[in-house]
């Protein structure tokens, strides 16, 4: 992967051009950070001419190892005001990957954007007027797009809410089947993409020749090193079975699922939303339900899901834990159809499921509707796709949502809302939330692994944790990996540079591994600081620090001044 193509959305022209030495070190977040820091005012207006939408591969994207293919979204986030990478899974990484692709950068943008499909083929690319895609569902989008441009192309797309410029919206995708609905959810990249008039990419990698690895057989050992490790792990299996909502019956025990706009952090009805519940109905409905599915070609984890009503009907795919934390108890709804339907409605919309499930209970509190309200929540997300008044506030995200509405109780920190873990519970998250560039957003570095290992109420070590953490999730989306790979990694830090050195020839050690995340974060941070919105400027949101969360009755109180030293900590030897 040695390409790089710009494409000036103004004007439509399209140019090619070779790495340097420095941008073949860098993949998915790290290029994006780097570009960024490099290339583009961090005052600019993130909808406006001067941002830059970045679609970076992975520096493990175009080698068959497990979960490898992910690619990265980037912008300056209309959300945080600062550096923004969402990634997700699909078939585009892969088709970059055979391309010779390593990043699609989209500049400028029109006066008047009308939609358009960006075709990426071997060696051409093109802006292609597409005036019936206006307003169309994502569903529909790339339902249209593989019926005329081929079913095995990687494909990106925006909704109705991308296209309106609001901020809560994500990059949708597909997987190879064309079954799995997958979004770049975080930072309203959505919208970066939507007002550069570029309602799809469309990745064409007919012709293209996958790029030979440097040394064959000693990646072949260690791919095999790497996926014998997951196997033998408890978590692979538990995941397959019950993918990422396995999770909800340990966060809601742990006291930091949220419910009714964080006010809880146990959900009465938890039972019932639970990964659980999820797996018995999928087994027991039949029909087009599905588990174990992969959201990249071999992956061997396949935490994804086929999520079908009573009549065996697809409602969504797939139904994921921070879909169900946030539209489901945080909104007060314990019917799993409910959830999974709202989860469907936003996917289509073309809305970060985070952001507006945290803004409808936002406008649940504000008396807007009640909640437990599914129609009423319904429809608010539809109002979002009409472009209602009321609809783009929601769309908008929480914090808008809580400013227009009057309410102080708004879940976010750096202008995005939170997860799906109460960090006044878990408060490793919480310092994660605050100091990481990338805002209140839980692939930064989520600590609710360590909350067997570590009392999650405790004050003691959580920034050494978040810090930790925090480059290892550098560090995997630097490589276009899952973050369930991590396992592997604890085992045997060296897998990751002996990948990278059997693929590209190299001779990195893990040290070097770990300094490319390290410089990743400081790249993001200073970018972030010009921008204005440095981390030592962030905290958790005032009601966090003083209104205790039930059952534990607990509150965030690790101080500031103890968060704002985490860089200046001794680093760990092993980020693993």
């Amino acid at each position: 992967m040695n390409k790089i193509l710009r494409v000036n959305a103004r004007t439509g022209e399209t140019r090619w051009q070779t790495c340097s030495e420095d941008e073949q070190k860098w993949g998915g977040r790290s290029f994006i950070a780097h570009h960024f820091l490099k290339e583009v005012d961090p005052l600019c207006d993130p909808l406006g001419r001067n941002n830059r939408l970045i679609i970076a591969a992975g520096l493990l994207g175009d080698i068959s190892v497990t979960t490898a293919g992910r690619v990265s979204v980037g912008g300056k986030s209309p959300l945080t005001g600062g550096i923004k990478e969402s990634n997700v899974g699909g078939a585009v990484g892969k088709n970059m990957a055979r391309l010779g692709l390593k990043t699609v950068v989209l500049e400028e943008a029109p006066d008047s954007p009308k939609p358009r499909v960006l075709l990426i083929r071997k060696d051409h690319a093109e802006l292609i007027d597409e005036p019936e895609l206006q307003g169309k569902a994502t569903s529909e989008t790339l339902k249209i797009l593989r019926k005329r441009f081929g079913d095995q192309n990687g494909l990106l797309c925006v909704g109705p809410a991308g296209e309106m410029g609001l901020s809560g919206a994500c990059v949708a995708t597909t997987d190879h089947t064309g079954v799995q609905l997958r979004v770049a959810g975080r930072g309203g990249l959505g919208a970066v993409m939507g007002v550069k008039g570029v309602k799809a990419v469309v990745f064409d990698a007919e012709g293209a020749e996958s790029r030979s690895p440097a040394d064959r057989a000693a990646l072949t050992a260690a791919s095999r090193e790497l996926n014998k490790i997951l196997r033998d792990d408890p978590k692979t299996d538990n995941r397959h079975n019950f993918g990422t909502p396995a999770v909800l019956s340990l966060c809601n025990a742990l006291g930091i699922l949220p419910t009714r706009n964080f006010r809880f952090g146990q959900f009465e009805q938890a039972e019932s939303i639970s990964g659980e519940m999820i797996a018995e109905l999928i087994d027991k409905r039949g029909g087009e339900g599905r588990k174990g599915l992969p959201c990249v070609q071999g992956c061997i984890i396949a935490c994804s899901n086929v999520f079908a009503d009573p009549s065996g009907r697809t409602t969504v795919a797939s139904l994921q834990y921070e879909n169900i934390g946030l539209l489901g108890s945080n909104c007060g709804i314990g019917d799993v159809d409910a959830v999974a339907e709202l989860n469907h409605l936003c996917n289509q919309v073309g809305v970060d499921t985070i952001e507006t499930g945290a803004a409808i209970g936002v406008a649940m509190e504000a008396g807007i509707i009640a909640f437990g309200d599914v129609e009423g929540a319904k429809d608010l997300l539809r109002q979002v796709g009409k472009g209602t008044p009321l609809g783009r506030i929601i769309g908008s995200g929480v914090v808008t949502t809580g400013r227009v509405l009057g309410v102080r109780r708004v879940p976010a920190v750096k202008g995005q809302a939170m997860p799906a873990y109460d960090p006044r519970s878990l408060k490793g998250i919480g310092v994660t939330y605050a100091m990481s560039p990338m805002g209140a957003d839980h692939t930064a570095g989520n600590a609710l692994e360590t909350a067997r290992s570590h009392d999650p109420l405790s004050r003691e070590g959580q920034v050494e944790i978040s810090l930790r953490l925090q480059i290892r999730g550098a560090i995997l989306d630097s490589l276009g990996v899952c973050l369930f790979i991590r396992p592997a990694f604890v085992k045997d830090p060296s897998l990751a540079a002996r990948l990278l050195n059997a693929s590209y020839g190299w001779k990195w050690t893990y040290q070097d591994v770990r300094n490319m995340g390290l410089e990743c974060l400081e790249v993001e941070r200073e970018f972030n600081r010009r921008a204005g919105v440095a981390d030592d400027q962030c905290d958790l949101p005032e009601f966090m620090r003083t209104e205790p969360l039930p059952p534990h009755d607990s509150i965030f109180d690790i101080p500031k001044e103890d968060m704002d030293r985490i860089w200046a900590a001794q680093l760990p030897e092993d980020v693993f």
